[in-house]
Order: C-alpha cells, then structure tokens, then sequence
C-alpha cells in the first residue's frame, strides 16, 4: 500500500493505493515548498491529512508538487512527510515528473504540461532527461492559459478586436485598462487573472480572429518548447491541463503542422499517476 500525492499551490490530492485498487481518495489544501518552511508543511500534514488516514501506514509516498524544483526544496517537503509518517519511504518529485509518468507510462517520450502555465519534458521511460527551461508568466508561458489571455487582452486594449468581440469581454469582464494594469503588475498571480479569460475564449474559440488566437498560442509553444528536443516528430508527444484538454481540436491541428505525433491528451495527471505506480508495484509483487 503506497500513497501519492498530486499537489499544486491550492489543493493537494492524496491517493491510497495498491497493485489493484484505490483504497481510499483525500484532499488538503495545497503545498508550495517555495512560500512554506517544513514545519508548516507538517503542520499541515498534521491537522488535515492524518486525520483522514484513520491509522493507516503506507510502505512508500510518492509526492509530484508545485514549487520541488530543487533538492533543497524537495528536503522541505520530504522532511515534513518523514516526520508524519516515520519509517516510511518518501520520494518527493517536480509535478513535471508525475506529468511525465501519467502520460508515459514506462515508455519514451515528451511530456507537455498546458494549463496556467506551461511546461515540458524529455522523458525515457522512468525520468526526465531533457527540459526546455519554462521562463514563466513575464517572459514565456508559451500554449497555457495565461499567454493565451494576454493575448486577447493585449488585442483588446490595442482596439484590434473586431466590435463584437470587443464589445462581448468588456460587458462580460467590466474591462478598462487601469483595471487590467493594476491586476497585471500589483497581484499577486497575475498569470492567474489571464488564464481566467480561457474560458470566454473557449465559448468564442470559432470565430475566426479567436481561432487564429488559439492557434498561434499552440504553435508558439510548439517552437519554444517541442521542436527544441531531438527527433521529436519520431516519439509521442504528450499533454496534460486545462488548456491542451479543452483546446484539444486546435492542438492537433497545429501537431500536424510541425509533424508531431500526438499521443494522449489528459485534463490531469491523477489517473495516469495511479497506473504507473500500481503497474510497478504488481511488477514487484511478481518479482516476489
């Protein structure tokens, strides 16, 4: 019996599994080692999860989190899991890697996360051994919500929006360009206050101008990040998120300009997770 986590900066889903079944799901609230020490983390751990466990002890925890970009990040979180659960094994991961494994398997490929942000990966089967840097939110962000929002933003307030659709986001959003500012440069998360409009350009995505919008996103992402990674028409390439789920249409369509084989589109990592793991672990039951 193991334990996963799939952890962003809000919300954390913990999986109790075996070889063949999920015994049991829980949810905390989300863990960041970048904003939070050990001791928060624990605490954390202490008053929201354990509870649920109701006394069970995993032999292993398998974390993919937000922000375990780094060992010395990763201690952070691998500390606080020891110190709720002793004696039990703890490998602590960049939820890139958890996006790798779900889409992947055990087998090759590239791994695309396109939710917010973006991000992607050469993996061969186990790890990652190729990354194209995510710059993030100011300077890349390339095919995730938040580029596709500044984008239509950005055509919004510089009046190339035909009247309709401008028209459309400003009843709908109460848009003015202090608003959009303030939001910008004084939030905290301003990739999450564009990656909001997804959702109007997703009810809008088949006029033409809102089209050519998704369409320029993906392929931007597609020079930036997949066409950076050797023999990339040759492997699957494979997606994760919100984004690349609900603009599925578009995505293939801009894979096809540049050659590349789709493999599987997921809106989370969560299931593809559980199958790796439970796949190693009856592959270990049979190694018995």
């Amino acid at each position: 019996m193991i334990l996963l986590a799939d952890s962003g900066s809000t919300k954390t889903d913990w999986r109790l599994i075996t070889s063949t079944e999920v015994l049991q799901q829980m949810f905390t609230t989300g863990i960041n080692p970048m904003y939070q020490d050990t001791d928060q983390i624990y605490t954390s751990l202490k008053d929201e999860l354990l509870p649920q466990m109701e006394g069970q002890k995993p032999t292993a925890i398998y974390y993919y989190g937000a922000g375990c970009s780094s060992e010395d990040r990763n201690k952070l979180v691998a500390d606080a899991l020891s110190k709720a659960f002793p004696d039990t094994k703890v490998e602590v991961d960049h939820d890139l890697l958890g996006a790798a494994r779900a889409l992947c398997g055990q087998e090759p490929g590239i791994a695309c996360i396109l939710g917010t942000g973006s991000n992607s990966c050469l993996y061969d089967g186990k790890d990652i051994i190729d990354n194209v840097p995510s710059l993030g939110f100011l300077l890349g962000d390339e095919g995730s919500g938040a580029y596709l929002g500044k984008m239509l933003i950005k055509a919004y307030l510089y009046r190339e929006l035909p009247d309709e659709l401008a028209q459309s986001l400003k009843n709908r959003f109460n848009l003015t360009k202090e608003g959009v500012l303030e939001e910008v440069y004084h939030s905290t998360i301003p990739s999450k206050y564009m990656a909001s409009f997804a959702k109007f350009i997703h009810e809008k995505r088949k006029h033409p101008v809102i089209h050519a919008m998704i369409y320029e996103n993906f392929s931007d992402f597609f020079e930036t990040q997949v066409c950076k990674y050797d023999n990339f028409t040759n492997i699957p390439v494979n997606f994760v998120g919100s984004i690349a789920f609900h603009f599925s249409d578009t995505l293939k369509q801009v894979a096809k300009k540049y050659s590349a084989n789709i493999g599987k589109i997921l809106s989370t990592p969560s299931e593809g997770m559980i199958h790796y793991h439970q796949a190693l672990l009856a592959q270990e039951e049979n190694q018995k």
